[in-house]
């Protein structure tokens, strides 16, 4: 016989969706089990995702910033790599944070379970500890066991040589040569730490354009950046297939415009994306409805076809974003505990920590084109910016698109040192239908790189001094 209980609020998962989820339910006043298959809570973004991959990026951020000094009359010597030394490091960042999140669930009085979930029905689980297993039955439930590693239909993951993202951030060796299979996010910035610390690095990317859905404009900076740093950097090409060499290396079989040729590689990382964790979960035995891609069908009170149950977060469709999944987490939440609460974001900042950085936030150019919709441009260079060419780069823009009639800001994008942390003012002017007066008149500390932000409205207005722009005759 297995054990029953009873929960009056059970959250899946305690990446950040689920742990904000069941944090903000706790401060509403209702009881909360929070269970995890992982030991330390904190999810994919903690443990092996977001927060290990920058403290990489700012490492090597830092090299690279230092190389730069060089022309600027300071020079440094080699760096010493002692990899065993980041990873602690690394590691150690990771620990403090799991540390936090634990005793902030405890404060709460949050139970917490270690064990994997599977639905019985729309009103209980199982959950399955190393000791054993019992019945867990639950008023309401929130869903938010995020998303795993994709892989390519053929291709072999149990060489020891061939990578995913987690394998990637363990940092065990620097190989020689490596090999990133993907252009988007995940491979570019895990590309740009493993070519600081020492490695060959190439990139095959099957779409015609590296980060495919960001705006061309923005990406190429970063592009032209990588190829100097960058191995190989092959678009619109296919890996067909791999094959292990007696020296361990790999062979990698590739295609271009029809084209078969081959190339050999110390390591090859695998990062083609995401998928969602809704395989395992049991949810064949409850009324909870997927789509065609396996993701979580949700309305904007993130309810899932069964009232009781909620999903956030990764499962629930792109952006598969920490940020996202937070931010969906506390409104599930504030449902259950009988607020009024609904998912009415008008945008949702994206980053590439890449160097130099890519952001975006509301509509995209791309987007505008492709769906038809009317827009018009305000667009600042930082090679016109005192703070950007007091750093040394130049690389950098920002643009604001307006609505035409009402010039209320309607997308961000943009590109250069720190644009992570720059967008956020984009995100707030969409989110509070700021237009281009509004924008351009709000005075911006000198010399900075937020204040690209209003040069780009004032360009738009006409009112830039920084730069000069002939007016058009006629």
């Amino acid at each position: 016989m297995m054990k029953k209980k009873h929960a009056n609020v059970v959250v899946i998962g305690a990446g950040p969706g689920g742990y904000a989820a069941a944090f903000r339910a706790a401060d509403l006043g209702e009881k909360v089990l929070l269970v995890d298959r992982e030991p330390a809570l904190g999810g994919v973004c903690l443990n092996r995702g977001c927060i290990p991959s920058k403290t990489l990026l700012h490492i090597t951020r830092v090299m690279e910033e230092t190389y730069a000094l060089e022309g600027m009359g300071v020079s440094f010597g080699k760096p010493r790599i002692d990899i065993d030394s980041i990873r602690k490091w690394k590691n150690k960042i990771i620990t403090k944070l799991n540390r936090g999140i634990a005793q902030m669930a405890k404060a709460r009085n949050i139970e917490t379970l270690l064990g994997s979930a599977v639905f019985k029905s729309n009103s209980e689980i199982t959950i399955s500890t190393k000791a054993k297993k019992e019945i867990l039955s639950f008023d309401q439930c929130v869903i938010a066991t995020g998303s795993s590693s994709a892989s390519i239909p053929g291709i072999p993951m149990d060489h020891p040589n061939i990578l995913t993202s987690k394998d990637a951030l363990e940092t065990q060796k620097v190989p020689e040569t490596l090999l990133i299979v993907g252009g988007g996010y995940i491979g570019l910035e895990m590309g740009t730490v493993y070519h600081a610390l020492g490695s060959k690095v190439s990139v095959v990317e099957f779409m015609p354009e590296l980060l495919p859905g960001a705006d061309s404009d923005l990406v190429k900076p970063l592009h032209r950046t990588l190829n100097k740093k960058f191995e190989d950097i092959a678009l619109s090409t296919k890996i067909t297939d791999l094959e292990s060499l007696k020296n361990n290396n790999l062979k990698v079989f590739l295609e271009k415009d029809g084209k078969a040729f081959t190339k050999e590689y110390h390591q090859v990382l695998i990062a083609v994306g995401r998928r969602p964790n809704t395989d395992k979960l049991g949810l064949e035995h409850t009324d909870v409805e997927l789509n065609e891609k396996n993701f979580i069908t949700v309305d904007k009170k993130q309810r899932t076809t069964v009232n009781n149950i909620f999903a956030i977060g990764d499962i629930t469709g792109n952006p598969m974003l920490a940020h996202k999944a937070t931010h969906e987490g506390k409104i599930a939440a504030e449902v259950i505990a009988g607020l009024s609460s609904e998912f009415d974001a008008k945008a949702i900042p994206a980053v590439i920590f890449t160097d130099p950085e890519i952001a975006w936030a509301g509509l995209t150019e791309t987007e505008a084109k492709k769906n038809s919709i009317p827009y018009e441009k305000g667009e600042f260079p930082w090679a016109a910016s005192g703070k950007s060419l007091a750093i040394g780069r130049n690389e950098g823009k920002t643009k604001i698109l307006f609505d035409p009639i009402s010039k209320q800001t309607l997308g961000v994008g943009m590109v250069g040192p720190n644009a992570g942390d720059l967008i956020s003012e984009g995100v707030l002017s969409i989110e509070m239908g700021a237009d281009s007066e509004d924008i351009g008149l709000t005075i911006h500390p000198h010399p900075t790189l937020s204040e690209t932000f209003s040069n780009a409205a004032e360009v738009f207005s006409g009112t830039i001094t920084d730069l000069y722009i002939p007016k058009k005759k006629g």
